[in-house]
């Protein structure tokens, strides 16, 4: 997600942005609003293009409402389109690709939400402003209008693009009365665009943070995960915290701000948190990609455990022992209820359970076997481990961040040198199962998987032997159980 809308815009420059960027999509837009409008239909690009047009931050992503109903839509846009599909009739949507370009075309409606409902009612509309009204916020309520490309604003957005503020069509109680979940949008926006929510928003918001529980677990996940994915989340996490919806999508975040760190006594638990996770942004690049929503997220729940077990010792000391493995069992908890897929809650969850491992390594005193052992430990996770354990030292005193960065910087020195001569990545024992059982003179069984075990603890302890030696160990360990 590009910043460029965190940069002050005059509506001067929104214009030109906006004409610009229709010219560039042209032929597409103009050529499917002749077909509609040759069919006595209306067509508009609405809604997030229109804003990313603004902003010069385009994608090949375009939406159109119209007053065609889809069976309308499909029947105009074969033919025309490179493929069709059904994105969701009953909603009146139809999707078609053209080109490079993905388009969805909804039918102007209206929804709202029964309140003891999870799903919207939806009905059709039959105009552009109605449907517009309907629409989140006045950001995402502008259209143009095709093939004539007439701009069309009934809320305002182009100035509150310009302002860089969220306000709703309508007012925000109806707004967030029709579909809870766009009070979630709201933080979410703030984090993707950078902009200020409006002070009525944020007091519905506040108001009705629990009208969020009649939205599905699954609408409640893809949200947060694209919070936690735009380049300025904290924006978004502090009013999911403030307006108290997190306490509803994400009590263990709110909580941590009525802890105190023990080592950083000067802030709360939570702010650190929100430290660690700018730190952890920062250093993403070591992953090669873009915003790795796993590596995030386990920066934002790594201390969740905290609350759980934080405990007074006399002369005021305040500890938090076994917070990590406390706050792995939150976290699965917590990703397990939103949703989240098995791959996902067991990597966040590992990262968690083992963001304190390295404080052990005091100066480099670890020997190698335990170096394996972290690795090992690690798992496919190694690379986020780095992350997390590097963006977890938020201290302001510059000569022991330098040295834990030092400290770091060592051992993952010595990963890099185990790993070249000894395949860390790949670690296994020095004898197969099929080996073991040649030796010891067995069939498949239980004892096979102990040998194994103890081939992988010699493996760990002592680095790769050769069989002979691997069998010799094998063979006194067999001979030592009886």
């Amino acid at each position: 997600m590009s910043d460029v809308a965190l940069q002050p815009l005059t509506i001067v420059e929104i214009q030109r942005r906006v004409a610009s960027e229709l010219t560039r999509i042209g032929s597409v837009i103009d050529e499917l609003g002749a077909r509609f409008a040759d069919a006595g239909e209306e067509l508009a690009l609405v809604g997030g293009p229109v804003r990313d047009a603004m902003i010069g931050r385009l994608q090949n992503d375009l939406d159109f409402t119209t007053s065609a109903r889809p069976d309308v839509t499909e029947r105009l846009v074969s033919g025309w389109a490179d493929a069709v599909w059904d994105m969701g009739r009953d909603f009146g949507t139809i999707g078609c690709r053209k080109g490079a370009w993905q388009v969805e075309i909804t039918t102007y409606r209206s929804e709202s939400y029964d309140p003891s409902s999870r799903k919207p009612e939806v009905d059709f509309g039959d105009s552009l402003e109605g449907d517009l009204g309907r629409r989140d916020f006045s950001v995402n309520s502008m259209a143009v209008r095709v093939p004539g490309r007439e701009f069309v604003d009934p809320f305002g957005g182009i100035v509150d693009l310009a302002e860089r503020v969220l306000r709703t069509p309508g007012t925000p109680e109806d707004s967030f009365s029709d579909d809870p979940l766009r009070m979630m949008r709201a933080a979410r926006f703030a984090a993707q665009l950078g902009f200020s929510v409006a002070p009525e928003v944020v007091e519905a918001m506040t108001a009705m943070a629990g009208r969020i529980e009649i939205i599905s677990a699954e609408r409640v996940r893809d949200e947060l995960v694209k919070l936690v994915c735009a380049p300025h989340p904290r924006l978004g996490l502090s009013l999911l915290v403030e307006t108290g919806l997190a306490d509803h999508v994400l009590p263990e975040l709110p909580a941590l701000a009525l802890e105190r760190d023990e080592h950083h006594r000067h802030k709360d638990v939570y702010e650190h948190t929100l430290t660690v996770l700018e730190q952890s942004i920062d250093l993403e690049h070591r992953l090669g990609g873009g915003p790795d929503f796993v590596s995030r997220f386990a920066a934002l729940m790594h201390d969740v455990g905290k609350p759980r077990t934080r405990r007074f010792e006399d002369g005021g000391v305040v500890t938090f022992h076994h917070h990590d493995v406390v706050g792995a069992k939150l976290t699965r908890k917590r990703m397990q209820a939103l949703r989240f897929s098995n791959h996902d809650i067991d990597a966040v969850s590992r990262l968690v359970e083992l963001h304190l491992r390295f404080h052990g390594y005091g100066s480099g005193e670890w020997t190698d076997s335990a170096v394996r052992r972290y690795v090992r430990d690690a798992g496919d996770q190694l690379e986020r481990l780095h992350i997390l354990t590097r963006a977890d030292c938020t201290t302001r005193n510059q000569r022991k961040a330098d040295r834990l960065r030092r400290t770091y910087d060592s051992l993952e020195e010595r990963i890099a040198r185990l790993s070249q001569e000894e395949e860390l990545a790949a670690i296994r024992p020095d004898l197969d199962g099929n080996q073991i059982m040649d030796v010891l003179g067995i069939g498949p069984g239980r004892e096979v998987g102990q040998a194994y075990a103890f081939l992988l603890e010699l493996r760990m302890d002592e680095g790769p032997k050769s069989a002979e030696d691997a069998e010799a160990a094998l063979r006194a360990w067999w001979a030592g159980r009886a």
